[in-house]
């Protein structure tokens, strides 16, 4: 079993997104449901946060969601470390939105595109 790498502080996590501009590799997520670039691994890796691909993909078959060309993901951070994302079409209309208890995730927030059953950062985009 390889060790859990250790996570990046919010630094160098901006600076090591900053520089995915397009994408070469897309993994598949194990639902099936889509894939992601290599930008949304190293988020997933250096944030240890690939349960945050995890809950986008487990809203992808609900109703709403499931007729919009483009979906943008916006997770947002509270101090108190409880969390909200909002799933929108792109243009303000919220589809989904949910609460999170409790979560360590680095960034104050981060927004995330679908489109095209791609999940991907807007710089990739």
């Amino acid at each position: 079993m390889s060790p859990t790498p250790q996570r990046q502080t919010k630094e160098d996590l901006l600076a090591g997104l900053a520089m995915f501009t397009g994408t070469e590799t897309w993994f598949r997520h194990w639902s099936g449901r889509f894939t992601y670039t290599e930008g949304l691994k190293y988020l997933a890796e250096a944030a240890q946060a690939f349960w945050l691909i995890d809950l986008i993909a487990s809203w992808a078959p609900h109703a709403r969601l499931r007729r919009e060309d483009f979906i943008a993901w916006k997770l947002i951070v509270r101090t108190d470390r409880t969390a909200t994302i909002t799933a929108d079409d792109g243009n303000g209309r919220v589809l989904i939105t949910q609460d999170i208890p409790f979560t360590d995730f680095p960034l104050d927030e981060i927004t995330l595109h679908l489109t095209d059953h791609v999940l991907l950062l807007p710089s990739e985009y």
